[in-house]
């Protein structure tokens, strides 16, 4: 079972990740020659001939490159052979990550051009990077560097042969086999002889993917006292203020005089003696601090063991010199990665094996093809032999099984019935926690549309799905599906939910109806492209949607909830619905936020227009100021130079909606809220935030809708409930103790959590009233700042252990609402702490813990 199992995975990953794994491949084998086909390529550019002159001097070769390019030298390589030209790197453009490098004669200080061919290798280098496809392609590289790593291993396991040390069953190949049994042999035997090629690649490419894996790489093989990046050069922890771990670029360069350059040049030869082969000098940002200079010595092992000295240029003085021969063996081990890498590590024979081995790449997702297509089509030929009977001709039910942590999921399911309703298709509706084996064997075809909690979980409601059948093989070959996946980009494991269950239903033999669509937060082309896919499917074409479903709400009021506090302004905001409308405790309130009108006229003023010119939007006339109001403003206006106004409007993009959970309840004849004032890093407000709660004036309209969050609804029985919470947090908590209250239930237990007690009791007099009269018979709070050591929420609800065994042990309900980062966790940690994992998993599949949190 087990070897079975893995050889499904084998061809899955091998049919999905091959063809990545042979971009990667054939482009990594050319790109690792670069410097010789280059070289072969432009004798002109890049050999240079003395001619009997001396070269010049750092600071004359600087001043000449200096003025031919017009902007600063930020670095400089210079080789010892006499042919070798040298190489500038011109400070970056604001704006820029890197500045433009260029070839110069050291001898004449004149440019030499760009060589012929390095578009296409900086191609080659995109492509086995990232795909050239930026973020989403690196994921996909490293996803695939990962499964080449497996496929390794899961191939070295399912080819063990019975004569393992017979070294003709591993390495040789029968030419005489053909067809499958050929094709087999051939991805075996091969495989086989890459195999240590592969695993060698692998594990230095994951360097390269993750910051994660680079990050353990060091400390396992560091003394803690650098990181080393590819090239021996400092790496920048990742994320302290740098994208991707990468430093921020250099933006000024220090003036330096001849005679510096002169003393840093001296204190070089001094320190690396007559081995010197060639250096790199980097230019301080700022006077007054060190050069840094990287060199390479005749006799490096490769071209990253170099050596780096600190120079202060106005003395010579050496301030710090680390050689690549004296670094502890891990540490050279980590400066050596990028050989490792590409076998130059081993020299030239090292470098044509791993070529050799990335350029045979695309055999195997060749010949796994052809071995997965030839399996299908033997499968298909014993079901017309037993006399298998065709897909059922009745018009049978969809399925459209949703998974919805916040109801965004559940609102769609509903929509999508709809469209299949309005082509005459009968469509059931159910959520993924009511499903089972029997509903999933029974369905012929079946819509999923589920979100992602978190990075990659699955929904409260749709846990005990996975638990229960994820990990199960169902025979599922009669189902046809599709799959629309709601997630969120800033988490890694973007629609890792979905992705599980759309893999999962692969693998039971069910048929996809199209790829899975992936919508990030609730981007509105993506839903369009799951309603054009189902017309395309099914006839059903999609529903007419209602641009107009963001209705005018009046702002009435805005209390400022903690004067005084350490934290930010929390604001209780009153809206009042121009049209009568109703909701229930739990649903969410999705806002449509503007920006401020100074900040639109200061956005305004550079591209030379009238806000007050009228334009068109959505069949409305407004003048051009207040439509901008509802656009992303981009930072940089220089592509915008030049349009007309309503061109401006048409060329941005509408601002996306914030979601706030609703604080009060119908009866109470205004719809309240409870937001936190958010500070961008510039210390400006945050956009919805700042909306809400500074710039749009007492008495103006806001553009909100509702949206029904049925998953945090209050239970209709009177049963115990629990309501755990910090922060604006308690907005939703407050509306469901309101409607316990009304309907006569008091079984109500609050544990709050802020920071201090005297400025951030939010709601003080409203919750000891309530506890006073009895509808609320528990209330215990957390404020962390209070003490000397900090309490939290979780930190009183693991104090009350036993009390909290004795209200679940009656029946109670859990509601969790707040910031899911700390709190959320927090909460649900101290949960399995006191009542056990399978509980709490308990809880959740039966609706008795549900959380609404952000």
């Amino acid at each position: 079972m087990f070897k079975k199992i893995i050889f499904q995975l084998h061809w899955f990953f091998g049919i999905s990740a091959g063809l990545v794994l042979a971009i990667m491949g054939v482009s990594g084998a050319l790109y690792s020659f670069q410097a010789e086909i280059l070289q072969a390529l432009n004798p002109e550019v890049l050999r240079v001939e003395p001619a009997g002159q001396a070269r010049l001097s750092l600071d004359q070769l600087i001043e000449r490159i200096e003025a031919a390019k017009g902007s600063q030298v930020a670095g400089l390589s210079l080789s010892e052979a006499p042919n070798e030209p040298a190489r500038a790197n011109m400070l970056p453009a604001p704006g820029q990550r890197r500045g433009e490098m260029v070839l110069v004669d050291p001898y004449s200080g004149e440019l030499l051009g760009e060589p012929k061919g390095t578009g296409f290798f900086m191609l080659m280098f995109q492509l086995h990077r990232w795909l050239a496809m930026g973020d989403f392609g690196k994921q996909l590289t490293g996803a695939s560097t990962i499964a080449l790593l497996f496929f390794c291993l899961s191939g070295l396991y399912l080819r063990w042969p019975r004569q393992a040390l017979n070294w003709r069953a591993w390495l040789t190949l029968n030419w005489a086999k053909k067809g499958r049994s050929f094709n087999w042999d051939l991805h075996a035997v091969t495989g086989t002889w890459v195999l240590l090629v592969y695993l060698l690649a692998a594990l230095t490419g994951l360097y390269f993917s993750y910051d994660w894996y680079r990050a353990g790489a060091t400390r396992l093989l560091s003394d803690g006292a650098a990181m080393q990046g590819p090239g021996g050069e400092r790496r920048a922890q990742p994320g302290r203020g740098e994208r991707g771990g990468r430093p921020a670029p250099q933006v000024s360069v220090a003036r330096l005089a001849a005679d510096d350059y002169q003393r840093i040049e001296a204190a070089l030869r001094e320190a690396a003696g007559e081995r010197l082969a060639s250096w790199n000098l980097r230019l301080p940002a700022a006077a007054g601090q060190p050069v840094q200079v990287n060199y390479l010595l005749d006799d490096a092992p490769h071209e990253r063991a170099g050596n780096m000295l600190s120079i202060d240029p106005v003395t010579g003085a050496v301030k710090g010199h680390r050689r690549y021969a004296d670094k502890p063996a891990g540490e050279q081990l980590l400066q050596s990665v990028y050989p490792l890498h590409t076998g130059e590590y081993f020299g030239l024979p090292g470098r044509l094996i791993m070529a050799v081995a990335s350029l045979i790449m695309p055999l195997f997702f060749i010949t796994g093809w052809l071995l997965y297509l030839d399996r299908r089509r033997k499968k298909r030929a014993v079901k017309a032999l037993r006399g298998t009977p065709g897909a059922d001709s009745g018009e049978d039910a969809w399925l459209i099984g949703f998974a919805s942590q916040s109801g965004f999921a559940e609102q769609l399911a509903w929509q999508t019935a709809g469209q299949l309703q309005s082509a005459g298709l009968a469509a059931r509706v159910e959520p993924l926690g009511r499903l089972d084996e029997e509903g999933l064997r029974t369905a012929r075809n079946a819509l999923f549309v589920v979100s992602t909690f978190g990075d990659g979980e699955a929904p409260d409601s749709a846990r005990g799905f996975e638990r229960k059948l994820l990990g199960r093989t169902l025979g599922l070959e009669q189902l046809s599906y599709a799959v629309l996946a709601l997630g969120d980009r800033q988490y890694q494991q973007f629609c890792g939910f979905a992705r599980r269950l759309n893999d999962w239903l692969g693998r039971q033999g069910a048929r996809s109806l199209f790829a899975p669509v992936e919508v990030d937060g609730g981007d509105a082309q993506a839903l369009k492209r799951w309603q054009r896919q189902l017309a395309e499917l099914t006839g059903a074409q999609p529903l007419a949607q209602d641009e107009a479903a963001f209705e005018g709400w009046t702002l009435s009021r805005r209390e400022l909830l903690n004067p005084g506090s350490q934290g930010a302004p929390t604001f209780l905001l009153g809206l009042v619905p121009q049209q009568p409308r109703s909701w229930e405790a739990g649903d969410i309130l999705e806002v449509l936020p503007r920006h401020a009108e100074a900040r639109v006229r200061a956005w305004l003023e550079p591209l030379g227009l009238d806000g007050e010119q009228p334009v068109s939007v959505a069949d409305l006339r407004l003048p051009l100021r207040e439509a901008l109001a509802g656009r992303q403003l981009p930072e940089s206006t220089a592509h915008l130079v030049g349009l007309h106004a309503q061109a401006l409007v048409d060329a941005l993009v509408p601002l996306e909606s914030r979601e706030y959970s609703i604080a009060s309840l119908p009866s109470d004849g205004v719809l309240e809220l409870i937001v936190r004032q958010e500070r961008r890093a510039d210390g400006s407000l945050g956009l919805g935030s700042g909306w809400l709660t500074e710039h749009a004036p007492l008495g103006t309209t806001v553009l909100a809708r509702l949206r029904r969050n049925s998953g945090f609804h209050v239970p209709e029985d009177d049963r115990p409930l629990i309501l755990i919470g910090n922060g604006t947090g308690l907005a939703g908590l407050r509306a469901l103790l309101k409607a316990r209250m009304v309907a006569g239930h008091s079984r109500n237990w609050l544990l709050f959590g802020e920071r201090n007690r005297a400025h951030d009791f939010y709601c003080r007099a409203e919750l000891e009233a309530a506890l006073q009269k009895g509808d609320l018979q528990r209330l215990d709070l957390a404020f962390s700042r209070d003490q000397a050591e900090k309490l939290y929420v979780q930190d009183r609800l693991r104090e009350q252990g036993e009390e909290l065994r004795r209200w679940i042990a009656e029946g109670a309900a859990l509601y969790v609402c707040g910031s899911l980062e700390g709190m959320a966790g927090g909460v649900d940690a101290v949960l399995r702490e006191l009542l056990g994992d399978a509980a709490v998993e308990g809880l959740s599949e039966t609706g008795r813990y549900r959380r609404d949190v952000y």
